[in-house]
């Protein structure tokens, strides 16, 4: 199974050749600034499993876990595509919402649940983890 995606404009596109880990709503709060005020959906695979083609732009940044975080986003359209930890450099995040087929981003889990605003719609089905999980 190939599973592909790509920013708004068309720019980057990617292929991935392994079926998603696990897909996680994060509540952090550099989630909630790069998706302008909710959660981002990461999808997490291999990073071996990941081709990407065209241009991203990394934004580095240490996160509220200790980890130094890369963060690619396509430098035409703004798109945020990947997110990924130096931590754990085996493993890659692409942004849910730009797969090809949004039924593959069906979370699992929900973390940095303390970071989340009294506003905050949090699914009460799934798991909730306050700050970082292992994976």
């Amino acid at each position: 199974m190939t599973i592909t995606g790509g920013c708004l404009c068309g720019a980057v596109r990617y292929a991935i050749e392994a079926e998603p880990m696990v897909t996680r709503i994060c509540w952090c709060t550099d989630c909630q600034k790069f998706a302008a005020g909710s959660t981002t959906v990461n999808v997490i695979f291999p990073s071996e499993a990941v081709t990407i083609e065209g241009e991203l732009r990394d934004y580095a940044s240490t996160a509220a876990s200790g980890n130094l975080m890369h963060r690619g986003f396509c430098p035409k359209c703004g798109t945020p595509v990947t997110t990924g930890s130096e931590a754990r450099p085996h493993l890659i995040g692409m942004r849910g919402g730009t797969l090809d087929d949004p039924e593959l981003a069906k979370p699992e889990v929900t973390i940095w649940t303390s970071s989340a605003p009294s506003w905050a719609v949090i699914d009460a089905d799934l798991p909730q983890v306050a700050e970082q999980p292992k994976l």
